[in-house]
């Protein structure tokens, strides 16, 4: 039996066998050299090295190191983290755009997202130990219902963006009319503009960005999306131009502030279908851009429509109401190509959060905080005035529109003196938003800039309403106990420990689900995200003050190129599924650039992930199906037959590998060069990465194109099922094609795709996790946790074979990193 050496700091050398680590290695991994000899003796191998040999095919094992540097102690990881959080400024940032600095109550802050039993909680697919997690869900769901006027919302969006995307293919669904004309408020979010664009592009959707009260000039449109207020900080009464919308048979979406709604008539009493935002103001840390919870809340007539996740309310054998998922984009399982939506999974901790910080306030006291921060609106934009500029738009909520005629970047600069950040749209025109954080002395700064000493103190006593009487909330919302019991830190702790004390999470046993369960979520991967460097930067602040940030994330993306083999990634998508998506359009557009428009069909095997082809016909692929045989993997045979019968036409395959019968396919390069041969690219689903890390690297053995999953590979928790963060990686030839953004450069190419997320580098704030991660393992721990990963799975199929069947096995008997019994 062989055993490895060891660097004096346990930091494990390339010849890795069974010697077990001391060090964060020895933490991460759940055995020792004891276990691990007992497993080998079990499976009848010398070594971990012999066993991987004979489960990983050797055409795609690599013996080189991976180029990620060695590891790090968890006090060094920290501490060179903690100097790149120092190279981030965090000024006042009121830039708005669907982004506001707020308030995460500490009693959420240190119960819940610094919690275990909620972070590292799995999916609740089962309800019988997720009770605690789908009761805080429900609650997410009234806050939304509630304020939106509507009769039921989703468990969660990834983010507004997003959620606007989907609600304009909702829409399309549900009007009968029909139709592929789709137009958005050119008040709209500038980023939610750019995501719902790509996303219309590859469905055959035409986009027009206009004037909602130019509704006359659009006749034949299916659908609609406001703004709610306007990007501007424009506040309309959005009646009569919904009713006229609908007269024409379009069905509208409103995209709507959800601390506004508080005391403004919510979407769904102005007859709004849908109504889609973000949930971040609501106790969530901005983070750079996320996570946050987006949100979708629709009529009951439409239920079944509703991408996402749906939780409701089920009576048990006893009688006792119970929660469960009621609705589910599981269905792409079932549905497969004619599913709704690629989205898996949900935001659930953020909004686990957001419904705990209604809950904690109270409709009281969410109204309290919109009336503050809509009075020092109201008195910094009379100071303004008074001070000789002018206010675009009489009626507003938190959001000002200034002109100031040739001077915005003076007016600017002088704000950055102060560490203030505002938001310059042009030359001659500012835009300032204000938050809960807002203080009457942040207001008397700005006003300084406008070159005015007036007294806040008698700006705010005599501050006029600008909200038009005719559009105040006169209805009441959050009138369930839940939001009226719990105003006290006391109430509060004792409810959050009675909700954790009904869930399982990682904090008490291991959950045996699958590639998608993660292995530990280290506290000193966690402690960085709730750093103020990390969590208090707005995703649109000048580059200059995230140079901490974009140093970890070009890191992180080197690291991320070094494991997978590939030449560039993308932070920016927020989810797995919207990794996949990406990836499929830059393949889209690869084709497209070189002439190969007809290339329109996606092969994908039968046992692929159900997102796989939801993700296809999203990105406009016709699906076809390729057989599986009866050990689970690719049939060569009916591959060969589908490039051949589909070559003029072939764009891509996509396989997942190893496969999701937990199988290493001896082919795959067969594969990867057959579908080369005949024109196309190849997608390799990044999901099953656990099997691959230090081992083999899609981008060297044939695949052009993976996302990764880093809540599954790299640490990132699942919170209960969500937040996650589904990065995209290419080979040199589809780097052009990436995600960008339209408000940041360097966030992607400017040949890119469009945006896929709402934010330049998607959920930047968790992105500390996985580089923690991989700085604290270096490349040979990172490559003995895959090992170990294998040896695991190999030991369970042994153990449980006489018993339980496995179902599918390599060539030499072995499986990779899970089997399916």
């Amino acid at each position: 039996m062989s055993t490895a050496a060891a660097t004096p700091d346990g930091t494990p050398t390339a010849d890795v066998g069974v010697e077990f680590f001391d060090g964060f290695l020895g933490r991460h991994v759940g055995v020792n050299a004891s276990e691990i000899a007992t497993m080998l003796e079990a499976l009848e191998v010398g070594s971990v090295d012999e066993l991987v040999a004979l489960a990983v095919p050797g055409s795609i094992a690599t013996t080189e190191p991976l180029a990620v540097g060695p590891a790090l102690g968890e006090e060094a990881a920290l501490a060179r983290l903690r100097e790149y959080a120092g190279r981030n400024e965090v000024f006042t940032s009121l830039i708005g755009l669907g982004y506001s600095n707020t308030m995460t109550p500490p009693v959420i802050l240190r119960n819940v997202l610094e919690n275990p039993a909620w972070y590292t909680a799995y999916t609740p697919y089962q309800p019988e130990i997720s009770q605690g997690r789908l009761e805080a869900l429900v609650n997410f769901q009234t806050v939304v219902a509630d304020l939106t006027g509507m009769e039921l919302a989703n468990a969660s969006l990834l983010d507004e963006a997003t959620a606007a995307a989907e609600a304009m293919t909702f829409l399309q669904r549900i009007n009968p009319k029909g139709g592929n004309t789709f137009f958005i408020d050119r008040d709209a979010l500038p980023q939610t503009l750019d995501v719902v664009c790509t996303r219309a592009e590859p469905l055959g959707i035409k986009v027009i960005i206009g004037d909602p009260s130019d509704v006359a000039n659009y006749p034949d449109v299916f659908g609609a999306l406001l703004q709610y207020p306007g990007a501007s900080g424009a506040l309309r009464d959005l009646g009569p131009i919904i009713k006229e919308l609908q007269s024409t048979g379009c069905r509208v979406a409103v995209a709507a502030d959800l601390l506004a709604l508080t005391i403004v008539t919510p979407p769904g009493e102005l007859g709004a279908d849908v109504v889609v935002g973000s949930a971040q103001r609501f106790g969530v840390p901005l983070g750079y851009g996320g996570p946050h919870a987006g949100y979708m809340a629709v009529r009951t007539a439409n239920q079944r429509q509703l991408p996402g996740r749906l939780v409701g309310a089920s009576i048990d054998t006893r009688g006792r109401t119970a929660f469960r998922l009621a609705l589910q984009t599981r269905e792409q399982h079932i549905r497969r190509e004619k599913a709704t939506s690629n989205i898996c999974t949900a935001q659930v901790l953020l909004a686990v959060i957001a419904g705990l910080y209604a809950a904690y306030h109270g409709p009281a006291g969410l109204q309290r905080i919109a009336r503050r921060v809509h009075r020092l609106t109201a008195a910094l934009a009379d100071g303004i005035h008074a001070a000789g500029f002018g206010i675009a738009h009489e009626a507003f909520f938190d959001t000002i529109t200034v002109n100031v005629p040739a001077r915005a970047r003076s007016i600017a600069d002088a704000a950055i003196d102060r560490r203030i950040n505002l938001r310059v749209v042009d030359g001659d025109t500012l835009g300032i938003s204000l938050d809960e954080t807002t203080t009457p002395e942040i207001v008397a700064a700005v006003l300084e800039c406008f070159g005015s000493n007036a007294d806040v103190t008698s700006l705010l006593a005599n501050a006029v309403d600008a909200i038009p009487p005719e559009i105040g909330r006169t209805t009441a919302f959050c009138s369930h106990p839940t939001f009226n019991r719990y105003h006290s830190e006391t109430n509060m702790m004792r409810y959050l420990r009675t909700l954790a004390d009904r869930d399982l999470a990682l904090d008490r046993t291991m959950i045996p689900l699958g590639s998608c369960t993660m292995k530990l979520n280290a506290a000193a991967e966690m402690q960085p995200i709730t750093w103020p460097e990390f969590a208090g930067i707005h995703p649109f602040a000048p580059v200059e003050q995230a140079e901490g940030y974009r140093t970890m994330i070009g890191e992180l993306e080197a690291w991320l190129c070094a494991i997978t083999g590939y030449d560039a990634v993308s932070l920016q998508p927020n989810a797995g599924s919207q990794g996949e998506l990406a990836g499929l359009l830059a393949i889209r557009k690869y084709h497209q650039e070189r002439g190969d428009t007809q290339r329109d069909v996606c092969l994908i095997p039968a046992s692929a992930h159900g997102t796989n082809a939801a993700s296809a016909v999203m990105a406009g692929f016709e699906v076809v199906v390729v057989k599986c045989d009866e050990a689970g993997n690719v049939d060569f045979d009916d591959l060969k037959q589908r490039v051949c019968a589909y070559e003029q036409r072939l764009s891509a395959l996509m396989v997942t590998y190893p496969s999701t019968h937990g199988v290493f396919e001896d082919h795959i390069t067969d594969i990867c060069e057959l579908v080369h041969e005949h024109g196309g690219q190849v997608y390799v689903d990044g999901a099953n990465l656990n099997a691959l890390v230090g081992l083999a690297a899609p981008g060297k053995f044939g695949a052009d194109v993976s996302h990764l999953n880093l809540h599954k590979t790299f640490c990132i928790p699942h919170g209960g099922g969500g937040p996650g963060i589904g990065p995209v990686a290419v080979r040199a030839h589809l780097a052009a094609y990436l995600p960008n953004h339209p408000l940041v450069r360097g966030a992607g190419p400017a040949t890119g795709i469009g945006a896929i997320s709402a934010a330049p580098w998607g959920s930047a704030g968790i992105l500390p996790i996985p580089w923690m991660y991989i700085a604290m393992m270096g490349g040979a721990g990172l490559t003995f946790a895959t090992k170990v990963a294998i040896l695991n799975a190999n030991y369970i199929a042994q153990r449980l074979n006489d018993a339980y069947p496995v179902l599918y096995r390599g060539a030499n008997g072995r499986v990779a990193h899970e089997c399916i019994i």
